[in-house]
C-alpha cells in the first residue's frame, strides 16, 4: 500500500513549502553532499558552517556592479599580461577549512584545476563587497580565508569608502594597503595589477 502524506492544513497552503524543507537535514546535521545539492538548486548565496546552513542576503545592484568591475578588470589585466588563470563571481562555493564553504563575491586562481564545476579550493585571490553583516566579511571571513591559505583578500567597503587589500604572512592577513576613492588599489599576487579604487566605491 503506498505511503500517503497527511493532508496539508488549510492554514499552511500558502507561504513556504514546509514539506519540501523537511526533506533536508536539520540545522547542525548538514554535510558536504547535502550542501552542494542545495547549492545546485538555487542562485542564492548559501554557505555551510559546521553543519549549519547560512543563507546570505541577496546582493543589491550596486553590490553586484562593484564585484563585476573588479572581476572584469582582473580578466582584462590577465589577458593583456598573458597570464593564465580563471576568475569566477559568486554565487560559487569555495571550500575553506573542514566543514565550511564560503561564497566570495569574486575569486581568482592561476590554476583553473582548483576550480571545479561545483566548488573551488585554494584560489589565489578572493574579494568581498562588505554587506550589512559587516562582521562576516571583516572578521569571520578574514580569519577563515587566512586559515584556508588564500594568499590575498580584497575587502571593498563602500560604507567606509575604502578598499583594503590583505596579504597572507605567517598564517594571518596583514594589510598590503588601504585605498580611498582617489587611490589605485594594487595586488601582490597579480604583480602589476592595480585598479582605480573610486570605480569600486562609486
Amino acid at each position: 500500500m503506498p505511503l500517503m502524506m497527511p493532508p496539508v492544513p488549510r492554514t499552511l497552503r500558502k507561504g513556504p513549502a514546509w514539506q519540501i524543507a523537511e526533506l533536508f537535514p536539520d540545522q547542525g546535521d548538514w554535510d558536504q553532499e547535502d550542501y552542494l545539492l542545495l547549492n545546485g538548486m538555487t542562485n542564492r548565496f548559501v554557505e555551510l558552517v559546521d553543519g549549519r546552513i547560512e543563507v546570505l542576503e541577496m546582493p543589491t545592484k550596486s553590490h553586484q556592479k562593484r564585484a563585476r568591475i573588479l572581476a572584469d578588470a582582473i580578466d582584462a589585466f590577465c589577458q593583456r599580461a598573458n597570464i593564465s588563470g580563471e576568475t569566477v563571481m559568486g554565487a560559487y562555493p569555495v571550500r575553506t577549512i573542514a566543514g565550511r564553504y564560503r561564497e566570495p563575491d569574486v575569486l581568482f586562481a592561476f590554476d583553473p584545476e582548483r576550480l571545479g564545476e561545483d566548488f573551488g579550493e585554494k584560489p589565489d585571490l578572493v574579494a568581498e563587497v562588505v554587506s550589512s553583516d559587516r562582521g562576516r566579511d571583516l572578521i569571520k571571513k578574514r580569519r577563515e580565508y587566512a586559515a584556508a591559505g588564500i594568499p590575498e583578500y580584497w575587502i571593498i567597503d563602500p560604507e567606509k569608502r575604502r578598499v583594503i587589500v590583505l596579504t597572507l604572512k605567517g598564517g594571518k592577513y596583514v594589510p598590503l594597503g588601504e585605498y580611498g576613492p582617489n587611490d589605485r588599489a594594487a595586488s601582490k599576487v597579480l604583480k602589476g595589477f592595480d585598479i582605480d579604487a573610486g570605480l569600486l566605491l562609486a
